[in-house]
């Protein structure tokens, strides 16, 4: 593989399928290109000047595009319960608000077992271009781009009654609970959709698509009670409540 080599400001772009090695000097500017498919060539900027006049503003638009969008952080937590609803409605509104509007998700690591369980970890990968995974409860740093103005608002949807409890008693052991209270002490909103709202038997959806009975018990619902007691937190009970969020803070 033959290259260009030339001292002075390299800068590599690149795209799924072309690698681009631009040098400049004062005299010269070269471009080495690398095609998966088709091996190298070497093109003179002279000759093609619009080739670099164009990714040049290319990347520039992509760049200012970015930093005009208003951000939303999104994060799922281990419940199955109405989170393909979830999902849906999520979808719809990324493309309602495509170019205005950046949803980047956070999963827990309960919420990602969760969501490859319903089949739904890789649609996220494809309809979302942000999908990050817990590590530690600071790891991804989402409680720091909350706390420094990165994100609009915290959506925790859905949210498992383990989630809600933690955050009733003030407990940011994970990435998702740690981003709420940090996201609080910063005036950030959060709005949260418990998976466990009212007391009583409900049923849900199995992975496999049976149904599912289960008992939302009262000690849960009292912490739902308590959050939706805490400045900065809206709880929200169905995934048809989200798109009014949106609509508050983006029309």
């Amino acid at each position: 593989m033959r290259n260009a080599r030339i001292q002075t400001d390299k800068i590599w772009q690149r795209d799924r399928k072309t690698r681009f090695s631009e040098f400049r000097d004062e005299n010269r500017t070269e471009v080495s290109c690398a095609h998966a498919l088709s091996g190298v060539r070497v093109v003179n900027a002279d000759e093609h000047p619009l080739i670099f006049e164009r990714d040049a503003k290319i990347s520039s638009k992509a760049k200012e595009a970015s930093k005009e969008m208003e951000r939303v952080a999104w994060g799922i937590t281990g419940s199955g319960d109405k989170i393909k609803e979830t999902v849906e409605v999520m979808e719809r509104l990324r493309e309602k608000y495509e170019g205005k509007v950046e949803i980047s998700v956070y999963l827990s690591k309960a919420g990602e077992k969760v969501a490859r369980y319903y089949k739904l970890y890789e649609r996220l990968r494809e309809k979302f271009r942000s999908v990050h995974v817990e590590i530690d409860a600071n790891s991804p740093f989402l409680a720091g781009k909350l706390q420094t103005g990165k994100f609009v608002f915290l959506l925790v949807a859905p949210a498992t009654a383990n989630t809600v409890a933690k955050i009733a008693v003030g407990i940011a052991d994970t990435l998702i609970t740690n981003a709420t209270l940090m996201a609080l002490k910063a005036f950030v909103p959060v709005y949260i959709m418990p998976s466990d709202y009212k007391e009583g038997i409900i049923t849900t959806v199995r992975p496999d698509g049976k149904p599912l009975k289960i008992r939302v018990r009262r000690e849960d619902v009292e912490n739902v009670r308590k959050i939706a007691k805490m400045d900065g937190i809206t709880v929200i009970e169905m995934p048809e409540d989200i798109p009014r969020v949106f609509e508050k803070h983006f029309g």
